[in-house]
């Protein structure tokens, strides 16, 4: 390879493809070089649900603005290529069978509406609910955007039969649907080659500085590669060559699991929308085995109350039968090791978590599918925000801590970055993600009371 490039960015996940992309296919810097120890897209980028949404919690709408902004490019790319990546605007259907919990679930709708995500329909009766439009398994045009809110049981189980008659509250996010992240990450990574960019099968081991700017970056080939651009986009390991440039990122990476398997009984229908149980529950558990699991103090926590947030949602087209499932009931912060521990237990207790939203899972319970168990690691800041921008080394910048939402904002975090780097005009939302935020005492203030909830 060359011993210099313009930029070399370290990380060929989805947040690095995205990267080069726009830098060179849409700012024309084609000395680009992406290096990485392993293949592109093969280490937490293809452990995804491939999911997205532009319907987020506040504070302030940085996050709803990137993810508009990412969903904007995603549709600019289905339209130049065909929507080779299977894009499609299903949503996200959050449920809940709490009555209680109505008015905060109706307050807390507002808010993403409020800031950007669309306008907010309340269906209160069966006839007000008769205008709603249905979502189409394929295709990502001509759908409503903003949330359509079901506070009527009548209205529930006329448009969403599927669901158990326990649901009293149901809020279809519009904007939001999933891909396939390895065809979109495979077509970024083709046309940033197309226009110049190199990838090298190496690891970052260094990063040399001249008087506090980068000057060189050392591969695990004993190459030296003179550059003044470094972006780190090192996904899990963004830590680690954070601290080759001396200092310490604010993040730390948490595991978590996904489980798929063949739904042979039909159990999730294959047009539906991702679902998600907003509620806590607790498992239904066999009298022999809830005794069993009572006895031993490492495994009593599976008969207590269980967090909200488990989801489904059927995979692939055609034919399949695949279905995903995803509860993240245990929160494991760890330093990242590839590959990752996986919990032999995960399977059945995502499942059974599945049967509030969808009771016929429990005819699983007696025989367990067989499970296809992967994970991949959230890499996050305390708030959940990404970092994305300039740190404090001259020429050195970062794109990362892209926590559960990588693939959903990697082409406007990509594009974020290309911004950065070349001094073009940044977004509104920019401070939101720069490293710098850390530095304002009010931001400080508004850190103590940060609540991370509605981001799976």
């Amino acid at each position: 390879m060359s011993n210099s490039t313009e930029i070399l960015i370290c990380g060929a996940g989805i947040a690095g493809i995205s990267a080069a992309y726009h830098l060179a296919v849409r700012h024309g810097i084609c000395n680009i070089t992406l290096v990485d120890e392993r293949a592109p897209l093969s280490l937490t980028s293809d452990k995804s649900t491939e999911c997205y949404r532009n319907w987020w919690p506040g504070p302030g709408d940085a996050m709803v603005g990137l993810m508009n902004r990412s969903i904007d490019i995603l549709e600019e790319l289905a339209d130049e290529n065909g929507n080779i990546f299977h894009l499609n605007r299903r949503g996200y259907l959050y449920l809940t069978a709490d009555p209680e919990k109505i008015p905060a679930f109706e307050q807390e709708a507002q808010t993403p509406s409020g800031l950007g995500a669309g306008p907010l329909r309340v269906y209160r009766s069966r006839g007000k609910a008769a205008v709603y439009q249905a979502s189409p398994p394929e295709g990502y045009r001509g759908i409503p955007a903003g949330a359509d809110l079901f506070l009527d049981q009548a209205a529930i189980r006329e448009h969403f039969p599927y669901l158990p008659d326990t649901v009293v509250g149901a809020l279809h996010a519009r904007r939001a649907g999933w891909f396939s992240a390895q065809q979109l990450g495979m077509y970024l990574l083709d046309q940033a080659r197309a226009h110049g960019v190199k990838f090298v099968k190496a690891r970052v081991t260094g990063v040399e500085q001249t008087q506090g700017a980068v000057s060189a970056v050392h591969l695990s080939d004993n190459t030296k590669v003179a550059t003044q651009h470094f972006v780190n986009a090192a996904g899990p390991f963004v830590k680690e060559v954070g601290s080759m440039l001396g200092f310490d990122l604010p993040i730390h990476t948490e595991l978590h699991l996904k489980v798929a398997f063949r739904d042979r009984l039909g159990v999730v229908p294959r047009h539906v929308p991702m679902l998600i149980w907003t509620d806590p529950q607790t498992l239904n558990w066999p009298s022999e085995e809830r005794q069993f699991l009572a006895e031993d103090e490492e495994t009593r926590w599976l008969l207590e109350s269980m967090p909200a947030g488990a989801h489904t949602r059927p995979e692939g087209a055609g034919d399949s039968d695949i279905i995903l499932l995803l509860w993240e009931y245990q929160t494991h912060v760890m330093k990242p090791v590839i590959p990752p521990p996986l919990d032999e237990m995960y399977p059945e207790i995502a499942l059974r978590g599945m049967a509030a939203m969808l009771p016929r899972f429990s005819e699983y319970f007696e025989r367990m599918p067989q499970p296809m168990l992967d994970g991949g690691y959230y890499t996050k800041t305390q708030e959940n925000r990404p970092l994305i921008g300039a740190l404090p080394v001259e020429g050195a910048y970062i794109i990362g801590a892209l926590s559960g939402y990588g693939l959903m904002s990697a082409c406007g975090a990509g594009d974020l970055l290309a911004a950065h780097i070349t001094g073009g005009e940044l977004p509104t939302y920019a401070p939101a993600f720069s490293l710098t935020r850390y530095d304002d005492p009010e931001y400080q203030k508004l850190l103590e009371n940060w609540s991370d909830e509605g981001q799976l």
